[in-house]
Formats: structure tokens, sequence, C-alpha cells
């Protein structure tokens, strides 16, 4: 009799170990998604790209005689203890031209409709709200309102730095240098940077379209884990195939960046977006969206 006691004793034990250790993880899951930060993406029209000569975005003639059309987003996140404004669209002269413009080859035709702090009005924001800037990189379609935002933190890798505000650069590229000259205010970046330091903003370095191209990652409250590419890849056929433009600061550090991404996007299980690709574009939440 003693020994079944003692072994009723044991067996509850056991049991009742057992079903602590089924709450512990269950309490713990609760606990994060209580401290997840609510993290929103905003997606902005900073114009239209009318691609002449395709055949500009792969090293061999796969896009021979082909054109397209690209959209050029850019981005507002908003996070609770702060906003970022990922890239600036193409430069607003064009929305006083009122008319497309064609680049000096003929390989490009570009247009932009409507201004960023028009737009940042459409979410009850202005430039006083905006705490840092951060860009991709520093070609025209993706710095055309940069200035705007003098009283910002730019977040720039330093390779991108260097090289924007280089004396060459600014002889050679000026209307990319112009496009940046008044944003004193930076912060110099060495690789990957955590902007909340929490997880849910991250600034990646995929060098090798320039040499400080960055992609943001995010987790997004309504949407998960996110990728914005930047110009890492610029079509669908690109990120499947590996094709880089002919116009790439360095192609093999493209190609390693490349590599780093997809890993990178596995591991996270993020949802991938072109920013170029219309497709992705119009797939994206639009600021009216969150206000209904």
């Amino acid at each position: 009799m003693k020994k079944r006691i003692a072994v009723l004793a044991i067996l509850t034990v056991v049991f009742s170990c057992k079903e602590i250790k089924k709450e512990v993880p269950e309490a713990a899951t609760e606990s994060e998604k209580i401290q997840k930060p609510e993290v929103k993406l905003y997606t902005f029209d900073g114009g239209t790209v009318m691609v002449n000569n395709l055949e500009l975005f792969s090293q061999d003639t796969t896009y021979h005689g082909q054109t397209k059309e690209f959209a050029d987003a850019f981005y507002v996140v908003s996070h609770p203890n702060g906003n970022l404004m990922w890239d600036a669209g193409l430069p607003e002269g064009l929305i006083a031209m009122n008319e497309p413009l064609t680049s000096g080859d003929g390989n490009f035709t570009v247009s932009r409709k409507d201004s960023v702090v028009n737009q940042l009005k459409s979410i009850g924001m202005d430039i006083d709200d905006i705490n840092y800037i951060a860009l991709s990189h520093t070609h025209f379609d993706h710095s055309g309102h940069a200035n705007t935002f003098k009283n910002s933190t730019w977040l720039v890798q330093e390779a991108e730095h260097s090289f924007i505000t280089s004396e060459e650069s600014q002889k050679t590229n000026a209307d990319n240098y112009n496009a940046i000259k008044e944003l004193t205010k930076t912060q110099k970046l060495n690789g990957d940077f955590d902007v909340f330091s929490d997880g849910s903003v991250i600034i990646k370095s995929m060098p090798g379209h320039t040499p400080g191209h960055q992609v943001l990652y995010l987790d997004l409250a309504e949407h998960g884990p996110t990728l914005l590419t930047g110009d890492l890849y610029h079509l669908y056929e690109n990120r499947a195939y590996k094709r880089v433009p002919i116009f790439n600061f360095d192609v093999n550090q493209t190609l390693e960046s490349m590599d780093a991404f997809e890993a990178f996007a596995k591991e996270k299980n993020a949802k991938v977006y072109l920013q170029h690709q219309k497709e992705d574009f119009n797939k994206m939440p639009k600021a009216p969206e969150y206000l209904k």
C-alpha cells in the first residue's frame, strides 16, 4: 500500500512539472506580443520612370529593344519612438514642369505629379515630424526631395557619404550631389543599423549598386516581416536570375549582397517588395487605406 502511495506521489509531481513547462512558453509568447512595437509603413508616389532602354539593366543583351515603366516610391515608417523616411523619389522640379522629361541620352523619361509636403498631409504629418531620413542610395530617382529634410538626421553608410560628397562626384555627378548637399545632420553607418534598437526597423548594408547601397527591413504591426529592396533588384527577373545592371558600381559586391539578402529574407520569412516594380507598388497599402 505504501509503495502505491509513493508511486502516485511521484506521478503527481511528474505531471505537475509537465503542466508547468507547458505554461511557461505560452506566458513568454504573450509577453513578447505586448512588447512588440506598433510599426506602420506608408507608401507614397515619388514619380514615374519610363525606361526607354531596358538593356541597361543586365550585363548581357537579355533586354535588348525592350522598354518598361518603373514606379518610384518613397515611404514613411511610423514607430512609437519616431518617424523614418525611406528614399525621396524624383526631383520635385518635375512637378512644376507638368510634363515628362527625357534624359539627354534618351534612356529615361521621368515625371512626378505630387510633392512630399502634400502627401505627408494625407497621414497628418509635416516635415518636422520626420526624425530620420535614409536613402537606399544617392541616385537621382531616390534623392529627389531629400534636402527638404535638412533638419532630420540622415542615416547613411559612410562609404556612400564619402562617394557622393567627394570632389569628383561634386564635379561629375553635380545633380546627385546637390540633391543631398543640405543634409548636414548625418549619422554615418558602417554596416547594419537597428534604427530604434528593438529589431523592428533595421537598415541592412547591401553595397554594389553604389558603394553604400542599403535595404530596409521592417517588422510591421499588420503585415509582419517586410523587406524593401532599394535598387538591389529592379525587376522580378533580375531577382530570379541575379542579373546586374551595367551601371552598377561593383558587380561582385552586388552578387554578394544578393546572396546575403536572400539568406536574410529566408531567415526572417519576410515579404520582399521591389521598389521599382509597379506591381509591388500597387500591392503596398497607401495612406488613405490607413485612414478608413
